[in-house]
Parts: C-alpha cells; sequence; structure tokens
C-alpha cells in the first residue's frame, strides 16, 4: 500500500504525528512519503522519503500574493502541476491530508485532482480552518458565522493574515473544494472538534475520533541537575508552561499575571518555547527557555516542575498536556477545545477560561498539599503510548479500511489511466474550478 501524506511542517505536534504515521507504513511492508512545502526550517528537518512542494521563492510569493489579494491557497500553480506529476508517478493508493492551510499548495488543484482520480483520501484535522473562512480558531471571538457562511471576519490579521477581507468568497470556495470526495474520511484528535465539524458543510463525511498520542520512551520521570543549573531552591515549586507560538492564545498573560501575584520565594516560572522577541516582554522573575527540539530535554523539565499549566484559551487536543502526565507532572488547564480531554480526576484540574483567581488557589492547593501523585499521573499515561496502545495502528488500520471501501465499491470498467493526464490543467479550468 502507498501513502502519500501532507503537512505544512515536518517538525513540531503536526509534523511529529505525520512522520509517526510514515513510519509504521514503511516499517510494515508498505511505502509512505511525506510532502511538505519548502522552507529553511523543514529542509533542516529533512528526513527519508520526504518530497518538497514548490520552493522557498515559490512559497514567499504564494503567501504574499494571499495576504494582499485575501484569496488563500489559491497559488503556486506550476508548483501545484510539478507535484501532482510526482505523486501520479508515484501511484498512491491512499492520501493523507494534515495542515494543508499555509499557501504552500493549490487547494483547488489538488481537489480537483483527487475528485478526477477517485483517490481515497484521509484528512486529519488539527484545527478549525478546514470549515471556516479563514481562521484556524475562533472560540476567542465567540464567531459562529463558520455555520452559515463568514463574512466581515474579526481575524483578517490573524494567521493566516490578509489585507482584505475575502472570507465570504473564501468559505464558498473551500465549501465547493472539499465537498463531493466521494471516499473521504475525517479524523479529529478530540470529540470537541468532531462535534464542530458535524455543525459544518463537512457534517456529511464519516467524522472518526482518535487522539494523539507520546511515545513514553521518552516522556516519563526524567532526573536532570535542572534545579541547580537555573539556580532554584529545593524548596522552591516550578510552575511550568510550554508552547510554541505564545501569545494571548495560549495565555502568556496569565503567566505574566502570576508572575506579579505569587510569592517568588516559593514559586518559580518557567516558560518553555521561547524567544528573543517574547523575551522583551517578560518579567525579571520569568525563566525563559528557547524552543528545544530535544525531547529528552523537555521531559527533564516536565518531571523536574511541580505543576504544569496550559491556561490556552483555543486548542484541539494539546500533546503538551500528555507529556506533563507522562512525566509524573499534574496539570490545571482551561476549559476550551479539546484540552480537558486528556485530564482526568486524579491527574490535574480543569477550570473555567480566564479565571484567574481561581487558578491562582488551584497552583496552591496542587503545590502545597501536594493532592497529585507522580505514580497516578504515570500509570494513568499509559493510554496515551502510541506504541503500545496502538494510537498509530489505528491510522494506520483507517487507510487500510478507506482503501478496502474504495476498492469494494470501484466499478468494473477498468483502471483510470496512470499517467498524468497532459490536459488536466484544461480540465480544470473547464470544469471553472476555482471561481
Amino acid at each position: 500500500m502507498r501513502i502519500v501524506e501532507i503537512n505544512m511542517t515536518n517538525f513540531g505536534s503536526t509534523g511529529k504525528i505525520m512522520l509517526q504515521i510514515a513510519e509504521m507504513v514503511n516499517s510494515n511492508h508498505g511505502s509512505a512519503i511525506c510532502c511538505v512545502p519548502s522552507s529553511r526550517v523543514n529542509k533542516k528537518n529533512k528526513q527519508e522519503n520526504q518530497v518538497f512542494i514548490g520552493t522557498i521563492l515559490t512559497r514567499q510569493i504564494h503567501r504574499y500574493l494571499a495576504r494582499y489579494t485575501g484569496f488563500q491557497d489559491c497559488f503556486s500553480i506550476i508548483a501545484t502541476i510539478r507535484f501532482l506529476k510526482h505523486i501520479t508517478k508515484y501511484k498512491p493508493d491512499l492520501i493523507h491530508l494534515h495542515n494543508i492551510h499555509g499557501n504552500y499548495i493549490n487547494l483547488p488543484m489538488l481537489f480537483h485532482y483527487i475528485k478526477k482520480y477517485n483517490i481515497p483520501v484521509i484528512w486529519t484535522l488539527h484545527d478549525c480552518w478546514s470549515f471556516t473562512g479563514q481562521c484556524p480558531y475562533f472560540t476567542m471571538v465567540k464567531c459562529s458565522k463558520w455555520q452559515t457562511g463568514c463574512y466581515e471576519c474579526p481575524q483578517t490579521n490573524i494567521y493566516p493574515s490578509s489585507y482584505v477581507d475575502r472570507t465570504r468568497t473564501m468559505w464558498k470556495l473551500k465549501k465547493k473544494w472539499f465537498e463531493g470526495v466521494e471516499n473521504l474520511i475525517i479524523v479529529t484528535p478530540s470529540h470537541w472538534l468532531a462535534n464542530l465539524v458535524k455543525k459544518s458543510y463537512l457534517k456529511n463525511y464519516d467524522v472518526r475520533v482518535i487522539h494523539n498520542g507520546i511515545d513514553l520512551k521518552v516522556f516519563h520521570p526524567t532526573f536532570s541537575d535542572f534545579r541547580e543549573k537555573y539556580n532554584i531552591g529545593m524548596l522552591k515549586k516550578i510552575v511550568l508552561g510550554v508552547a510554541f507560538d505564545w501569545g494571548e492564545r495560549k495565555g502568556l498573560d496569565i503567566f505574566i499575571k502570576l508572575s506579579q501575584e505569587l510569592d517568588e520565594e516559593k514559586y518559580q516560572i518557567v516558560l518553555i518555547g521561547t524567544d528573543e522577541i517574547i523575551d522583551k516582554g517578560l518579567p525579571r522573575n520569568i525563566i525563559s527557555i528557547h524552543r528545544t527540539h530535544n525531547q529528552t530535554q523537555l521531559a527533564e523539565i516536565y518531571t523536574v516542575a511541580d505543576i504544569f499549566v496550559n491556561p490556552t484559551r483555543e486548542e484541539n487536543y494539546p500533546t503538551v498536556n500528555m507529556e506533563a502526565i507522562a512525566c509524573g507532572t499534574p496539570v490545571i488547564t482551561f476549559n476550551t477545545g479539546g484540552s480537558p480531554e486528556s485530564v482526568e480526576e486524579n491527574t490535574g484540574l480543569v477550570i473555567p477560561c480566564d479565571d484567574f483567581e481561581l487558578l491562582k488557589l488551584s497552583i496552591k492547593k496542587i503545590c502545597e498539599l501536594e493532592i497529585f501523585s507522580e505514580r497516578d499521573c504515570v500509570e494513568s499515561a499509559v493510554k496515551f503510548d502510541k506504541n503500545k496502545n496502538g494510537i498509530m495502528e489505528d491510522d494506520e488500520k483507517l487507510e487500510e479500511q478507506a482503501y478496502i471501501r474504495y476498492l469494494a465499491e470501484k466499478d468494473d470498467e477498468g483502471e483510470e489511466d496512470d499517467d498524468f493526464d497532459n490536459n488536466y490543467v484544461r480540465d480544470f479550468h473547464q470544469d471553472h474550478y476555482l471561481l
């Protein structure tokens, strides 16, 4: 079985998920290639069996045009044609989509190709972008326009930003592109996102919930000299936050406020995933550690922390909660998105979003009374194990089921021509697929 996986990155949470699935497929006598846009970071993290879509220049041009016109993911025509020719030669049995936003591939061309050649598709959604006019999340602005048609977007200046509000048109276009795929299964990591999909124009597709998993061979209680290195006394409680896109959405302001109200003699706030720009806005009593790809180092910091705080205001199914619990550290999270779905009564607390006073009291209660044990957290984390509990296997089995269903439904008229149709571009325009 030959699988093509497409994602915006080959790193971070979505990148790791894509690579893990591909690794499992390849180790089980299948074949999987991972396709990502050309970027300096993606090329730096290049793995085996990877294909780059376009060039760094074509990506930059695509992003520039999208920002100034408001039309997202509609350019990179030549890069997309070359990519489609490549995967046609590969002869995929199935295409597994992940994050396809980010202005690196021409989506009307991609979905026209999928429909034309009737290729089975699994689409793992990592946010809400697939059924909105532009935004990946809408919780903070309390918007519900996506259910009937976007317009007058309050977030055009937020990723993927644009200077022109085209959300009304983009919602209609995306609906046209994404509807009508004969063999498509949607996967969501959380029940929260699955429930939103069922309210969107994607509601007629088969929707499955498969929670993300983590590698418990990496994330487990791991001891280090972290306290000594940063001169943190043994009696001081470490309050940890981890994110890779710090801002209001991830609750950076919450940590800044905590640093002002928690006793400096008793508590030390540590933030991971920051950068030099973030550092400029942080008070002196917060320890800032820039983004690290060293998973062992991350496990060491999770382990030494007394409490992991995730004040996220918009979230799907964060792996950071699972990583902290697996390292024996209890979690406090806001009741937003799918974040509460990984936290049980013996591994942490779920509190209302933006209830700062309750958050502060909960931190003190957990740290001072030690109401959660390392053992309970570690034992509870067994269900997160991607290796033992079939989390990655679920994805692979779903891919197999999708392909088998495709074969069962396939008529007896014979195989499609394996060669890339030289008239593809003509057909694409004749179908008026863009506008």
